[in-house]
């Protein structure tokens, strides 16, 4: 590979997030699936918990959404992400490549952009294939509260 080719492969280095094409902005997604987890937000404090509550369109096995095309029709809280909102990006995953670029910092390195693997989130213990649950109780979250600490998740003992 030529000192060309490295840099036009890697574009996150060379764009920012608003100079992305949509190919390039959408393989970004590491496909950890944290983002797909349900959240409770402090109000007060702002603080933004995660639970191991998965969303229902949530392929957990792939980590991958079974109807990405449609999956602001079918559930309206979903977010797309958008250049334009960067700075609302602090409710994402610390190891989010969207978060990570709109803070100027690097991807990790296990993102799947890097390694050419697409597993390598998983094979990191990023992902949240083993932890997110689907039939959790909406209604009462708090139970599966998760702090995500690096590598690690813990599960809220209240």
């Amino acid at each position: 590979m030529t000192k060309q080719d490295k840099a036009s492969t890697d574009f996150w280095k060379q764009k920012r997030l608003s100079q992305m094409s949509h190919d390039e902005w959408e393989s970004l997604c590491d496909g950890c699936a944290r983002c797909c987890l349900h959240k409770l937000e402090d109000e007060e404090e702002g603080t933004v918990y995660y639970t191991r509550a998965a969303c229902s369109l949530l392929d957990i096995k792939t980590c991958r959404c079974s109807d990405y095309p449609n999956r602001q029709q079918k559930m309206p809280d979903c977010l797309q992400l958008s250049v334009d909102h960067a700075n609302y990006f602090d409710w994402l995953p610390e190891t989010c490549a969207y978060r990570l670029l709109a803070e100027g910092e690097p991807l990790p390195e296990w993102h799947p952009l890097i390694t050419g693997d697409p597993d390598s989130v998983v094979k990191a213990g990023i992902s949240v294939r083993e932890i997110a649950r689907g039939n959790c109780d909406l209604e009462n979250l708090i139970p599966e509260i998760i702090t995500f600490h690096g590598h690690q998740v813990t599960l809220n003992e209240n």
